[in-house]
């Protein structure tokens, strides 16, 4: 019966019934893949196990974290500003909220640089850092990134995120409430018809902000390029979880005083993990959803590992070589493996064993802004080391060869011997140099 049900599921969700009803049909079948595609990377573990983890960063790390972030708000004497974000963030708590919220400021004002000395400043500033790391490594598990940036590039950028990302909110905000303070949008807000307008509007404004902080991280959080469109499609759903999310779990929290007596104290530190549990997969599911909007090939497959036959593994060999040699002539200077995703048509994930492969032996290279580039002289690489690669590299066999029987192993050398003489004479230059001439 389960299975009957996941064969129908599959028919509606990846057959093209639903395009026959127009734009509408469209969008639901857009809604119903990326939903999808969600559930089955949340049941797969993996989300869940990462959300798990930044919750366990959190608790160590968020006193340094807002502790950092005060001090330089402090400088500018709006820090108090910020305190009332976290009010809000932690609203679904109700009173657990506010009391979690003014323990925490307590602990931060008694932070004191001269007391902490030097060991434990940099301390504090290593695990406020830690923490954002930890978030980059989750946004570049979704996003398929294995190369982290470099410890340099980490540093100089993850001290303005600490320092900038608290002021920039701070400074939104503040607009926003000069804004209010105009005449004209007072005469608005006091008008009978446009006044609840308004007034709902100001309502929104936490959640706007979170929307817009959402968007942030999921467009620079990532060490890869992420399109705006798609960044602010995954903060509008993220956002919206998080607010319906919001509401859901401060009706729970209302309506769970038996909990509350069973577990006496620990209810507030139960229930302040799962709201943090809960946050971090919400933010993860964000960014799981800008990742399919950029990259749908992947909607199906999500971390399958793909299955291709020898003959496909050869001709994507080729192709890419082709196109980043093709590339390498023109002033670009050079090809991203994202780049070649699009022009195949083919997933990276799909991609990236070929090109490593490639990479190890000698026929690929990437340059620092990890474009790849011929490994050598387009005249000294020929068709049949290209084809060697996948042919005869990286194979995971038994210890020892194979006792091939006396007719096979003839065979297997006609065969070997017959596809080195026929690319052996053509080199990579020389097939761009034709392809040059027919077009």
């Amino acid at each position: 019966m389960i299975a009957i049900i996941k064969n129908w599921i599959d028919a509606i969700v990846w057959s093209d019934v639903l395009m026959r009803y127009g734009i509408p049909g469209r969008i639901v079948l857009g809604v119903l893949r990326n939903a999808y595609a969600v559930l089955r990377d949340i049941f797969s573990g993996q989300l869940t196990l990462r959300a798990m983890g930044l919750v366990y960063t959190t608790l160590l790390s968020v006193v340094p974290l807002i502790a950092v972030s005060f001090s330089v708000l402090k400088g500018f004497g709006v820090h108090k500003d910020l305190e009332q974000q976290l009010y809000i963030v932690l609203e679904p708590l109700g009173e657990k909220g506010v009391q979690i919220t003014d323990q925490v400021m307590a602990l931060v004002n008694n932070v004191n640089g001269g007391v902490l000395g030097g060991i434990g400043l940099a301390f504090f500033i290593y695990t406020a850092i830690s923490m954002v790391q930890k978030i980059e490594e989750s946004f570049n598990y979704v996003w398929y990134v294995s190369k982290a940036r470099s410890f340099s590039r980490r540093l100089t950028e993850y001290l303005l995120v600490l320092l900038i990302v608290p002021l920039a909110i701070v400074v939104a905000l503040g607009a926003i409430a000069t804004l209010g303070n105009e005449a004209a949008v007072q005469w608005l807000t006091n008008n009978t018809f446009l006044g609840p307008f308004f007034a709902a509007t100001t309502k929104l404004t936490p959640y706007l902000v979170v929307i817009i902080v959402f968007t942030a991280l999921y467009k620079y959080m990532p060490n890869t390029r992420v399109d705006f469109r798609s960044a602010l499609i995954g903060g509008l759903s993220g956002g919206i979880l998080w607010a319906t999310l919001s509401i859901v779990f401060a009706a729970f929290i209302v309506g769970s005083a038996r909990n509350q007596t069973i577990y006496a104290s620990f209810a507030i530190a139960i229930t302040t993990l799962l709201w943090l549990y809960l946050n971090w997969l919400i933010l993860l599911i964000g960014s799981q959803i800008a990742f399919y909007f950029q990259n749908p090939a992947y909607l199906r497959i999500g971390r399958r590992e793909p299955r291709l036959s020898n003959s496909m593994r050869e001709r994507l060999a080729l192709n890419i070589m082709f196109l980043v040699g093709q590339e390498f002539r023109q002033p670009g200077n050079g090809i991203s493996l994202a780049q070649l995703s699009g022009q195949l048509q083919i997933p990276s994930i799909t991609l990236a064993p070929i090109t490593v492969g490639l990479e190890t032996c000698g026929l690929l290279t990437s340059n620092e802004k990890e474009c790849l580039l011929p490994g050598r002289e387009m005249t000294r690489i020929t068709l049949s080391d290209i084809v060697a690669v996948v042919r005869q590299e990286g194979e995971t066999g038994s210890h020892r060869e194979p006792k091939w029987s006396d007719p096979i192993e003839a065979l297997g050398q006609v065969l070997d011997t017959a596809v080195s003489d026929r690319l052996a004479n053509t080199t990579l230059a020389q097939l761009l140099d034709q392809s040059d001439g027919q077009s």
